[in-house]
């Protein structure tokens, strides 16, 4: 249980909540709070609010949606229109109000009135109106997120249920009907952070349905290179897929304010105090558009491989993953060895291995470790705490760089397969890159493994 003075030296000196007000109904008795940043979303928006209307009213009952309409001061005139949009549909929701008063299409209506009448109680943060807007230095998606689970914070502290669970969502994914039982199902006493399966969304054209592919294929490849090295920050790091407890976020200071990759530096925190769990009962649908709004993610990813701007179908050459496997491996027992041995065995390894830890003062680091500790656990510990998910992808990036360029995709997951004992498909095998249907059956197959 978060001891109270911890909980109000956040709010005063790291919290963004009180600079934005909430507008919303009854938040009583609350043990979850869904965030969802929204940014130009008013179609969007209200489809993934419908899909989490489907989930049953004893899931509703306990829950709060909390979206965040955010836009820059500088942000183009289209966008903040479409905001305003979509305020007044949350404002209707919020207070109940009948759709069939506003001049909407029926479709839309329809939308509304399922969603007000299944009980999802939902409020929203108004960061897109003039003189609530983001600044221009720091607004984007980080901050967005970062305002909508501080308040979520803020709202569970006065909650009485033992469960109180802090949800990401984005604007454009949807959910399955099983989603808020199977994440609360899944917290336990000692879990303190998730992520949830996901799933792709279908693009509309083949060009689009292929470049969603090679995404995927791209993640979960490094998710399988990671578990191959047993790498304790072997999990995806999509912002839609996060969950963690009001606890644990109060543990590493909330969210960050980036304009991208938000996630991965935020679940990078939460692994540091108690790993990241896996949630395979349900399942989110992120989308699969295009996008320039941030410099690198999912919608832009899919926008360079639709411009041709890269060769996308490559990977990390498999055998920087054996390099960073036996460099793991050699720390799992680290108490053998003083700063000058593993330097040396790392050299073995690899003698770039060496030149990387020293670039970034290994001898000082472990020094300074086993100063502290003493016990082969939290010798561990404090060295994964150093060499992290950012310092590991670090690595790759410069073995990557300087030694072993990408190789072929279809080959490069074959060969890390073959490394961990995992059957490759006999169809990819011929996969082809205009193959869509092989493709599309090769990422099921890559989503039941990782």
């Amino acid at each position: 249980m978060t001891k109270p003075y911890l909980l109000q030296k956040y709010l005063q000196k790291y919290s963004t909540a009180d600079k934005w007000n909430i507008v919303a109904g009854d938040t009583a008795n609350i043990s979850l709070v869904v965030v969802i940043p929204a940014y130009a979303e008013k179609e969007t928006l209200l489809s993934t609010l419908e899909s989490l209307a489907q989930n049953p009213s004893s899931s509703l009952r306990h829950s709060f949606v909390l979206c965040v309409i955010n836009n820059k001061k500088s942000s183009p005139p289209e966008v903040k229109i479409n905001n305003q949009e979509t305020l007044e549909y949350l404002d209707l929701l919020v207070n109940f109000r009948n759709p069939e008063q506003l001049d909407l299409q029926r479709e839309l209506k329809k939308k509304l009135k399922f969603i007000s009448e299944a009980g999802l109680r939902i409020g929203y943060i108004d960061a897109s109106s003039p003189g609530c807007e983001f600044s221009d230095n720091d607004g984007g998606v980080g901050l967005a997120r970062k305002t909508g689970m501080d308040m979520a914070l803020k709202l569970l502290s006065s909650s009485t249920s033992s469960k109180k669970l802090i949800l990401c969502l984005d604007a454009d994914t949807l959910v399955q009907k099983n989603y808020l039982s199977s994440i609360e199902n899944s917290f336990h006493k000692k879990v303190k952070t998730a992520i949830v399966a996901y799933e792709h969304q279908e693009a509309g054209t083949d060009e689009g349905k292929a470049a969603i592919y090679c995404y995927e294929i791209f993640l979960r490849y490094w998710i399988l290179g990671l578990k191959y090295a047993r790498s304790p920050y072997a999990f995806h790091s999509i912002g839609s897929t996060m969950v963690c407890t009001a606890d644990a976020y109060l543990a590493v200071r909330g969210m960050n304010r980036r304009q991208a990759g938000e996630d991965f530096y935020f679940l990078n925190k939460l692994a540091k105090i108690g790993g990241i769990n896996y949630i395979k009962e349900t399942r989110v649908f992120p989308s699969a558009r295009a996008s320039f709004r941030v410099p690198f993610g999912t919608g832009r990813r899919i926008q360079r491989f639709l411009n041709r701007e890269h060769e996308e179908y490559i990977l990390y050459d498999p055998r920087i993953f054996e390099i960073l496997a036996k460099w793991l491996q050699l720390m799992a027992k680290p108490l053998q060895y003083d700063e000058k041995e593993i330097l040396s065995k790392a050299n073995a390894i690899h003698p770039s291995l060496s030149l990387f830890l020293t670039a970034y003062q290994f001898e000082d680091v472990w020094k300074r470790i086993r100063r502290n500790v003493k016990n082969k656990d939290s010798l561990i510990s404090s060295f994964h705490c150093w060499f992290d998910g950012f310092k590991t992808l670090k690595l790759i990036n410069y073995f990557t760089r300087e030694f072993y360029p990408p190789v072929d995709m279809f080959k490069a997951v074959e060969s890390l397969l073959e490394m961990r004992g995992i059957p490759f498909p006999e169809f990819a095998r011929r996969a082809d890159h205009l193959e869509l249907a092989s493709q599309r059956k090769f990422v099921q197959y890559l989503r039941e493994i990782t």
